[in-house]
Parts: structure tokens; sequence; C-alpha cells
């Protein structure tokens, strides 16, 4: 079952279950669709994976099996 993790990796934006927003990998890496698609180019910077639309958990579903509260934030690595 996905963790729905709470929150971008990449820029730490908020990613509530029922977002929209969040893309994943096959590995549930998490990341906000702006990070996803104008800076990751739809593949992700830990496997290489596709990033894709996370599901919606239905209401029901998400009463008996939450969201994760843990978040994963990698920040950008600045080269010089």
């Amino acid at each position: 079952m996905l963790e729905l993790r709470p929150g971008c990796e990449y820029c730490d934006r908020d990613l509530p279950p029922d977002s929209m927003d969040a893309r994943i990998c096959s590995f549930e890496c998490t990341f906000c669709r702006d990070c996803a698609e104008d800076v990751l180019g739809g593949a992700c910077p830990n496997c290489g994976g596709e990033l894709v639309r996370r599901p919606i958990r239905p209401t029901a579903a998400l009463a008996r099996f939450p969201a994760t509260a843990t978040r994963v934030h990698k920040p950008p690595v600045t080269r010089a």
C-alpha cells in the first residue's frame, strides 16, 4: 500500500492525501507537479524512474489506512 507521503522531496511543499499535484515513482519517491515537470523533467532523481500522478485514496479507506506523517526532504545539491 502506498505511504502517501506528506510533502515534496525536492521543495518540501505540502502534498495532502487528496492532492492532484503529487507525483510518485515506483519506489514512492514523492514530488510536487511543479518540481516533477519543470525541474526534474518527469524523471525521479533518486532512481531515474518515471514520475506519474499519485492516486487518491478514497476517504473511507484513508480513515482506516491513513497517510504517513514522515516527511522525506532532500534539498537540491548546489554545485560550484
